[in-house]
């Protein structure tokens, strides 16, 4: 009888105590919480016809799954490597941070934004979209490219992203790198 008596006063509390505990559980996590997914040092890759083709980068990645506006974003910086048909780097894009529009096939860049060539060319901007359905990279923001001897700058660009055709479509000046040496040295 003591048994059953001690059994009758404890396993209410234990039934009340987890259901409490239960509750606790799913309110912690809501619909708005699922939504997103975090990623560290993040690699994806791109390909076509079995070749990998782009290879980005990234130390953080966060995954968006909303379907109003499905988004990855790369908050602490991103590195996008070009690769030619021999798995070779022929261009390199980074910024500090970036947003691929999963819908949109774009990825835009921002802030300190540099492209680099196999050819030792450098694009600088602000802001470059890369549209990856078509290889293409543009931007409406002001530009400076370096080539080996010489500095061009101007406002928008439009370019294929391993950097091997490019235009400015309002350039500003040209510096041959010769003038810039001249100048410092007197």
């Amino acid at each position: 009888m003591m048994r059953y008596t001690f059994l009758c006063y404890f396993l209410p509390l234990f039934a009340v105590g987890g259901c409490d505990s239960q509750a606790r559980e799913e309110a912690v996590f809501t619909e708005a919480d699922t939504k997103m997914e975090v990623g560290r040092n993040v690699e994806i890759l791109y390909s076509d016809s079995a070749l990998v083709r782009v290879r980005i980068q990234a130390p953080t990645m966060r995954n968006f799954s909303d379907p109003e506006d499905p988004r990855q974003e790369f908050p602490d910086g991103v590195q996008v490597d070009f690769l030619d048909d021999r798995r070779q780097v022929s261009s390199t894009l980074t910024a500090r941070n970036g947003v691929r529009r999963v819908d949109k096939g774009a990825v835009t860049v921002r802030d300190s934004v540099v492209l680099r060539s196999a050819k030792k060319e450098f694009l600088e901007t602000e802001e470059l979209i890369w549209e990856e359905r078509t290889g293409r990279v543009h931007t409406d923001k002001f530009v400076k490219i370096t080539k080996p001897g010489e500095i061009m700058y101007g406002y928008g660009l439009e370019a294929r992203d391993d950097f091997s055709y490019w235009k400015i479509l309002v350039p500003k000046g040209r510096i041959k790198t010769e003038q810039i040496d001249n100048a410092l040295q007197e």
